[in-house]
């Protein structure tokens, strides 16, 4: 039986250890993405085609620095700190619905604007939230497995984060967070009646939101037939339809998309997918989803490795971020696929979405540092009796 290690005490490792998969999956996405950012946007703006290929290639390099600095980081510290980020992700909530803060898009309030920074404050306040539950679970694992007030208290921080997220309005960051908490809450040692319970009452009530909303109704019905006014509400879905039927099993050709040509509209934000199958075809689209399938994969797996070796925030944090990035990619495929009504979720790593792009690197960087304390200490916590 596993004794439970404390995160203060994950011993540093001395011995450097990579996960080659995930490592090797994430070189692909990036690959992927940079290729499909650049071919569904350059024809967006004929005086500057490489517009966005400038500035997705920023955010790259933004993540990836945000990467280096997480994995040479002890997960301890976050462990410490995560009431602050908890402060920190509700603060940047409140903050964008403060109109001299929060810039509007397409009547959505989303975007902080802090001086030349412009960021999507859902991102970074999930991966914030994720780690605040990974430590209460941690620190109330009695209370959480014991009773239904255990799990009432981070219910109520999530359900606060999640009323902040539908005032923007954000209903598909929200029905992420849900998902991400609730399997978070599970792996935690929540009983499986509270979470059922929990997840009956949150489900109603994003189902009466859904259809509190005009817009949001619109959407529904267009999805249930799109073709019945293809050049209303249901456009964005039947071009989006039609780029994939093009692609068929090889694709027309990389930078030969008809549908990117302003047909189908955020071609190079949350319908990049169907752009990609347009070029690429099954194949191609295959190819990314095994990708994603090996991060998260990969990301479970580390999280119920580290749980048996006693790490239990560590992973708690994996198995979150291999929920939230999966149920992103499921969503926004399912939406460009039309299996799902339309939200607006990138596709993490291909989509164009600078927060989105930075925020994912970052969590991806928490993957490869627990991956490191786990493999590359493993033997001296099995010898200091931390692991048994």
């Amino acid at each position: 039986m596993s004794a439970v290690m404390k995160p203060d005490a994950v011993v540093k490792p001395n011995a450097i250890a990579f996960d080659g998969a995930l490592i090797c999956a994430v070189i692909g996405l990036i690959a992927m993405g940079t290729i499909m950012v650049t071919s569904a946007s350059v024809s967006i703006d004929a005086d500057d085609p490489l517009h966005y290929l400038v500035r997705h290639v920023g955010a790259l390099v933004i993540g990836l620095a945000g990467l280096a600095v997480v994995v040479s980081i002890p997960t301890e510290l976050w462990y410490r700190t995560s009431f602050l980020l908890l402060l920190v992700a509700l603060a940047a909530l409140v903050l964008v619905l403060i109109p001299p803060f929060g810039h509007a898009v397409n009547g959505a309030r989303r975007w902080i604007v802090l001086g030349p920074i412009t960021m999507q404050a859902s991102e970074p306040a999930r991966l914030c939230l994720l780690i605040y539950l990974a430590s209460y679970a941690v620190r109330r694992s009695n209370e959480l497995g014991a009773s239904l007030n255990g799990l009432v208290r981070p219910l109520f921080v999530i359900a606060a984060a999640a009323v902040l997220l539908l005032a923007e309005p954000d209903f598909g960051a929200t029905v992420v967070l849900g998902a991400m908490s609730l399997a978070v809450l599970f792996v935690g040692g929540a009983r499986l009646r509270d979470l059922m319970l929990a997840g009956l009452v949150g489900g109603a009530l994003l189902t009466a939101l859904a259809f509190s909303a005009d817009y949001r109704v619109v959407r529904l019905m267009s999805f249930r037939d799109p073709w019945a006014d293809q050049f209303g509400t249901g456009f964005q879905l039947t071009q989006a339809l039609m780029a994939i039927g093009r692609g068929e099993w090889g694709g027309v050709g990389l930078g030969e998309s008809v549908q990117k040509l302003f047909y189908l509209p955020e071609a190079h934000t949350d319908f990049v997918f169907a752009v990609l199958v347009e070029e690429l075809g099954f194949a191609g689209a295959t190819l990314v989803i095994v990708l994603f399938a090996i991060v998260v994969y990969r990301a479970l797996a580390l999280g119920r490795e580290a749980m048996l070796s006693g790490m239990h925030f560590q992973g708690l944090v994996a198995t979150g971020i291999g929920v939230m990035l999966g149920f992103e990619a499921l969503v926004n495929m399912g939406v460009n696929s039309g299996l799902l009504p339309t939200k607006g979720l990138p596709l993490p790593l291909i989509s164009y979405g600078r927060a989105s792009t930075v925020v994912t690197l970052v969590a991806l960087g928490f993957l490869l540092r627990i991956h490191h304390e786990l493999y590359g200490g493993q033997k001296r916590l099995v010898q200091r009796g931390y692991v048994r």
